[in-house]
């Protein structure tokens, strides 16, 4: 029996117990907890009532339909001012991209509210409305380096005959960038888009911060729900949340797939 323990916690094996503990904790019980007071009320019976509050409700209808606008307006914003850089990046030839790598990376090291409330400070310094306008730029500022660092990753790994091929079939730049740097570099931009797009939505404290609480996102309604205590129609929002991000994820896995399936260049 002795050896069998010993055995168990020596093997590769028990190497993946702290996780799936950790992933039990912190990812399962969480979700299957949402899961349960989104489909009970407060007396903990079976209902639909917070998904039907949710749709005759026209003002967390509007907050859902804005934030997902938000989101899509910041990872519209993302891709085209982190294309550029990461492919600039990509294509230095001062042997300093990794240093200009981490200079773009580094603001992820410091806390999003430090970063945030440092946006603000700006504003103010500058003497500018907070407002729909900062709300974006903060987006944009807070989670650009998560489009850049996929898309430079993914160009700088991408084999160079491909380009090489393409110049040789007479393509001119333009042509090159299209039809062949632009498809071979969509895993890194979908990752990016994923990395942007999913906690944009989520988000709360910028939202708050930036526009003196005065748009509302839909993580801050949530928030709100759970910290008024209506724990059940707060888990029903955070469902719905969930899923969006669930088919906005197996959309993203689809279009990897059938880009995958392309095969040549043309």
């Amino acid at each position: 029996m002795n050896k069998k323990i010993f055995s168990f916690f020596f093997s590769r094996k028990s190497w993946t117990l702290p996780y799936l503990i950790f992933a039990a904790i912190f990812i399962v019980i969480p979700l299957l907890l949402i899961g349960v007071y989104a489909f009970t009320d407060e007396n903990g019976r079976l209902t639909l009532s917070n998904f039907e509050k949710f749709f005759l409700h026209p003002e967390a209808i509007n907050t859902f339909v804005y934030s997902i606008g938000i989101a899509i307006i910041t990872t519209i914003f993302c891709i085209l001012l982190g294309y550029p850089a990461a492919w600039i990046l990509s294509n230095s030839k001062l042997n300093k991209s990794y240093t200009m790598v981490m200079l773009f990376i580094l603001p992820m090291w410091v806390n999003i509210l430090v970063r945030t409330l440092a946006t603000v400070a700006l504003f103010d310094f500058l003497n500018i409305q907070l407002g729909e306008g900062a709300l974006i730029f903060g987006m944009v500022y807070n989670f650009i380096p998560f489009m850049i660092y996929p898309i430079y990753n993914t160009l700088q790994k991408m084999d160079k005959s491909y380009i090489e091929a393409a110049q040789d079939l007479g393509a001119n730049p333009v042509q090159v960038f299209f039809k062949t740097i632009l498809p071979l570099s969509m895993p890194g931009v979908m990752s990016g888009i994923m990395m942007v797009f999913m906690p944009t939505i989520s988000t709360f404290a910028i939202a708050e911060l930036l526009t003196m609480n005065n748009i509302k996102l839909f993580g801050t309604t949530i928030q709100e729900n759970i910290n008024n205590s209506m724990w059940n129609y707060g888990a029903a929002l955070s469902l719905i949340m969930l899923l969006l991000i669930a088919a906005t994820s197996l959309f993203s896995s689809n279009d990897k797939e059938s880009s995958n399936e392309g095969g040549g260049l043309w």
